[in-house]
């Protein structure tokens, strides 16, 4: 199912995926219902979760945001994914999902827990990228932070206008 850009509202559709709070579409495809919970220091929560990820040229960034968990990407399908990951000493990373490995794109990617991420649709001639997340232990909203601009700014000026792209202006 590779549907180019005109059949980007009936992929929504197909995926019954919603608005995420950061940006784009998910859905939960997953939650380790038949493991013991996880005692977290943030209360209980499962072994893993799984959840769609579809960001669109009407929805095409994902805000900086900040999980305590660990998170496996997996790239599906559509057009390629820039993500940016600010590390607690402040050094940027960036990485392509995508699906031309041999131009240096990852089909999977690691982002582990306490780092602050964001991600963006790049041009292409799909209007989508579609990937998966397993997160462990298993995402809740308690454990994710949204970036306040001001903060993130104020902490990570070398990376100012990258912030300014990737947060929403809540002022």
């Amino acid at each position: 199912m590779n549907p180019g850009k005109s059949g980007v509202k009936e992929m929504i559709a197909a995926l019954d995926v919603q608005p995420h709070v950061e940006g784009g579409y998910f859905r939960r495809t997953f939650q380790a219902d038949e493991r013991a919970m996880l005692q977290t220091t943030n209360g209980p929560r499962y072994l893993m979760t799984a959840i769609y990820y579809l960001l669109t040229e009407d929805s095409p960034v994902g805000q900086f945001h900040f999980n305590q968990s660990d998170i496996l990407h997996f790239f599906h399908l559509g057009d390629p994914i820039e993500y940016n990951m600010i590390h607690a000493d402040g050094s940027l990373q960036t990485l392509i999902m995508g699906n031309d490995v041999l131009a240096g794109q990852h089909l999977q990617m690691h982002v582990p827990g306490g780092i602050w991420k964001a991600s963006r649709l790049l041009d292409g001639e799909h209007g989508f990228g579609l990937i998966s997340e397993a997160v462990s232990p298993g995402f809740d909203f308690a454990d994710m932070q949204m970036g306040d601009r001001k903060k993130l700014t104020a902490q990570f000026s070398q990376h100012r206008t990258l912030i300014e792209k990737l947060t929403r202006d809540d002022d």
